[in-house]
């Protein structure tokens, strides 16, 4: 796996006109990867939108290195890079503390009874967070708690749109998490790092990144 980066060119208004919904951005994620389009092939490309010290970044996770020229698109120049992931993954260990975060997007089924079910977001800080944590055992992790409460917390929601080829504009629910995890299965959790979690993930939902604790 590639793990890669770029700084969004939101300066220049001639270039971030064209951002202006998450298909925009899941558009420049696939023309990242001009090899894949002319092979007529469609792997999975994990990413989110991250903010940094007033700056913001397009961050990929990706099974193959995307060309660099082409994930600079609508970067600011100099700025987007990328690096093989295993070897960091490779290292992580069973019960290793790590800091994480997280775009996400939390849903829950709702079944009506004679008509079809449907999907619906969570859309309370108290829901979103038991959304995660309801699942963390599952995708290989633990969430710890001490005499504050929960290690994390949610530092971003917002409802950015989605625009498609046919039909009306529709807005989805995106939220962002970060705190301390505890790795509980570790092949799941590789698992997790790879695939990503929820719904969305084509929109710049699922992706979850994580860096050694400090000591």
């Amino acid at each position: 796996m590639y793990l890669s980066r770029v700084q969004v060119n939101t300066n220049d208004h001639q270039i971030f006109k064209h951002l202006t919904h998450l298909g925009a951005y899941h558009d420049w994620v696939k023309r990242s990867f001009p090899r894949e389009i002319a092979a007529g092939t469609r792997l999975r490309h994990l990413w989110r939108l991250d903010s940094l010290n007033g700056r913001d970044y397009l961050l990929v996770l990706s099974p193959d290195a995307p060309e660099l020229a082409q994930l600079a698109r609508y970067g600011v120049a100099g700025t987007a890079q990328t690096k093989d992931y295993d070897p960091f993954v490779t290292a992580l260990r069973q019960g290793q503390r790590l800091r994480f975060r997280l775009t996400a997007n939390p849903t829950r089924a709702i079944a009506t009874p004679g008509q079809r079910g449907h999907v619906a977001p969570h859309v309370t800080v108290a829901q979103q967070m038991a959304w995660l944590s309801e699942r963390a055992a599952a995708l290989g992790f633990e969430l710890p708690i001490d005499d504050d409460g929960p290690q994390f917390q949610i530092v971003g929601r917002d409802y950015p749109a989605l625009r498609r080829a046919q039909g009306k504009p529709v807005r989805l629910s995106r939220v962002s998490f970060e705190g301390t995890l505890v790795v509980s299965d570790l092949v799941r959790f590789k698992e997790t790092l790879a695939t990503g979690i929820g719904r969305e993930k084509a929109f710049g939902m699922g992706l979850l990144t994580v860096i050694p604790e400090a000591r």
